[in-house]
């Protein structure tokens, strides 16, 4: 069996996402975890559509073991990383180090927003009023501040290693040729 790049992305994203699932098992900052990392991954580089879904699996796998609050929550959460894929899609095109941390920082803030709002909304612990979801906001910016850093951290991990690969393996085979041509 050859290993070309269709395979390689869906290895990556295969053992990245195992990654991810125990790195959010063993104990870490809260909300410094390896999931925005993957969903970016994952839209950046996935070819087929099934393997944009590795953040939501690895999502449900450890919260088994985590355990599961509302399910609407839940599905705050898990819509919040799909949206990280969606811009990774967007960006995809005109992948930069700028586009790709620009990227990550907007999946972190709808995360942040979004999350925050499902938290007022639902669970009961602030006040139905602005005050209530001003202050609940005010209460989440550790929790964002850990998310910004573990998103920047894993993304750059992950896109980075994989980046450095790339251009080595292409560098080799620049290489190779040339020593193929001159000989």
């Amino acid at each position: 069996m050859t290993l070309n790049k269709n395979n390689l992305v869906l290895i990556l994203i295969v053992i990245i996402s195992a990654s991810a699932v125990l790195l959010r098992l063993l104990p870490h900052l809260a909300n410094f975890a390896p999931i925005g990392g993957l969903a970016i991954f994952a839209g950046l580089y996935a070819t087929k559509k099934s393997w944009l879904l590795a953040p939501l699996a690895a999502m449900v796998l450890s919260d088994i073991f985590i355990g599961f609050d509302s399910w609407q929550m839940r599905l705050v959460v898990y819509g919040s990383f799909l949206v990280y894929v969606l811009i990774a899609r967007v960006i995809k095109e005109n992948k930069s180090i700028l586009s790709v941390v620009g990227g990550t920082l907007a999946g972190g803030l709808v995360f942040y927003l979004t999350t925050n709002f499902a938290v007022w909304a639902f669970s009961g612990m602030y006040p139905h009023t602005l005050s209530g979801l001003i202050y609940c906001y005010e209460m989440a910016l550790p929790f964002f501040r850990n998310s910004l850093m573990g998103d920047l951290f894993y993304v750059g991990a992950f896109v980075g290693a994989y980046e450095l690969a790339f251009r080595l393996a292409v560098a080799k085979l620049k290489f190779a040729a040339q020593e193929v041509i001159s000989a």
